[in-house]
């Protein structure tokens, strides 16, 4: 079960981060020389699309993530005894801020107050922090070191 926990989550990370970086580094600077009505419309349809698709991968990538941890709950419940439980910790951490990110798009989205500047910066720092995510995942295996 492990093991289909692991590349669920792993597959869902990917699509999740290439989603965003398209958004974040070629649909940004490719929808500039097109002219406002077919950047408007174009901007309209990969959004409702990644928000089709991202809403079935977010599901995929947080409960393969719970199950994980479920897995590494003794390192979760002493973090700070070993290098793996902490860096796991704040995984799960930046996870959840994530979530938050989340939270506050829906907010701004209720309250019409998502402008195009809110919503890059918002995409710009839910891409860091899925790389930092990245980085500690793999650190997870390959850091030792004394907390």
């Amino acid at each position: 079960m492990y093991g289909l926990l692991l590349v669920t989550h792993l597959l869902a990370a990917i699509a999740f981060i290439g989603t965003l970086f398209f958004e974040v580094f070629i649909w940004h600077a490719a929808r500039k020389p097109l002219v406002e009505g077919a950047r408007d419309a174009a901007d309209q349809a990969i959004g409702k699309r990644s928000r089709q698709v991202l809403h079935g991968v977010v599901l995929l990538l947080y409960s393969a993530g719970i199950g994980l941890a479920w897995q590494h709950r003794g390192a979760l419940s002493h973090p700070l005894d070993s290098s793996f439980g902490l860096l796991l910790s704040l995984k799960m951490v930046l996870a959840l801020s994530i979530v938050g990110h989340y939270l506050w798009l829906a907010y701004w989205l209720r309250t019409d107050r998502l402008s195009p500047r809110r919503a890059g910066w918002l995409r710009r720092s839910i891409l860091g922090h899925m790389v930092l995510i990245v980085v500690l995942a793999k650190g997870m295996f390959y850091w030792q070191f004394q907390v």
